[in-house]
């Protein structure tokens, strides 16, 4: 037995991941069908390093009926319009984008913190994966919280300029060229130059000052997490290809030392505890690429508060931060509801 599943906006860069992934960790497929616009019709995206390829169909006129699964990763208006159909024909979707997030009939889901909640799927016939920045922080989060009871969080981020896509990563690319070359620099998909810089700018300004990447890990971690935790965001674009990092600074309401902290995270579901405090004794995102783990580094006590905490996140953005917990959604549903596996 296995499941018939979609991957749709199978050319992209998460796209290939969910395929690449689902490859990975043998995830039961009875039927695997790829769709994503007109313009990539036809094209043979490969799945994993199987050897397989599946060719591209048309989403316009993609037939849902009779498949028991779909991964989004098309973006919210293309999804406004797919998704629905695909959920109404009996497909559940998991969507990568932030259409549903914070819709209260759509559970929000990482494995790993909250999978009961997944039992909610049934009212929308849709999932949604979280913010890939939010994704990493809360699994980390996630094991304190149950020993010591987070009250705030404030957290800085470095994320990766895939986060924005292939523009994203040509446009890194394109410019480190040319300014090696010494010709003028392309500024299309940023607001300012990336290369050799940070942005403190990701999404759209909101009227009080922060930006949408900023409020939705707020948003995303109260859903997620607990409601009553304050979450504060400052989001940064940095010029790193692949791998989200975040400096995050805690406060809980009971004592929880450093040392118990990283005995707490070393046993943690998704966690993987690196933290030596030595030259190297930590983790940045180029060693986390390709990697499954929420990586935490520098853990260590903050004085300026009653039972703060410091640490440092990174991870794959592309996997921990989207395809691979869209797979472990799947996996999850499965186990949980459909049974087919």
């Amino acid at each position: 037995m296995g499941y018939r599943i979609v991957v749709a906006g199978a050319t992209g860069n998460v796209g290939r991941e969910v395929l690449a992934i689902l490859a990975e960790r043998e995830f039961p497929i009875a039927e695997l069908a790829a769709v994503a616009s007109s313009r990539s019709q036809g094209d043979e995206v490969e799945i994993g390093d199987t050897g397989k390829t599946v060719k591209c169909q048309n989403i316009e006129n993609f037939d849902w009926s009779g498949w028991d699964m779909a991964i989004f990763a098309i973006g919210s208006d293309a999804t406004a319009i797919h998704a629905p159909k695909a959920a109404a024909a009996g497909c559940v979707v998991i969507d990568n984008s932030s259409l549903y997030r914070m819709d209260p009939d759509v559970p929000l889901i990482v494995p790993e913190v909250n999978p009961d909640a997944i039992d909610g799927y049934t009212k929308r016939n849709i999932i949604a994966n979280p913010n890939c920045s939010t994704a990493q922080m809360v699994v980390a989060l996630k094991p304190l919280h149950d020993a010591a009871k987070i009250k705030r969080v404030v957290v800085s981020t470095y994320q990766s300029v895939s986060g924005a896509g292939k523009a994203g990563m040509d446009e890194l690319w394109n410019q480190t060229r040319q300014i090696f070359v010494g010709d003028e620099k392309d500024i299309k998909k940023f607001t300012k130059q990336i290369a050799f810089n940070v942005i403190p700018h990701i999404d759209k300004f909101l009227d009080d000052g922060s930006t949408k990447e900023e409020w939705k890990m707020v948003a995303e971690t109260k859903k997620i997490l607990d409601p009553k935790i304050k979450v504060t965001a400052t989001c940064v674009r940095v010029p790193v290809f692949v791998g989200h990092s975040e400096a995050i600074n805690i406060e809980m309401e009971k004592e929880l030392p450093a040392e118990e902290a990283q005995r707490i995270l070393r046993e943690a579901p998704g966690v993987m505890l690196v933290d030596k405090r030595e030259d190297g004794g930590y983790i940045t995102p180029v060693e986390c690429v390709g990697d499954y783990a929420t990586f935490v580094s520098r853990v260590r006590d903050d004085s300026t508060v009653d039972n703060g905490l410091n640490l440092w996140c990174v991870s794959d953005n592309l996997r921990k931060g989207a395809a691979l917990n869209a797979v472990q959604i799947a996996e999850l549903l499965g186990r949980r509801h459909l049974k087919k596996g």
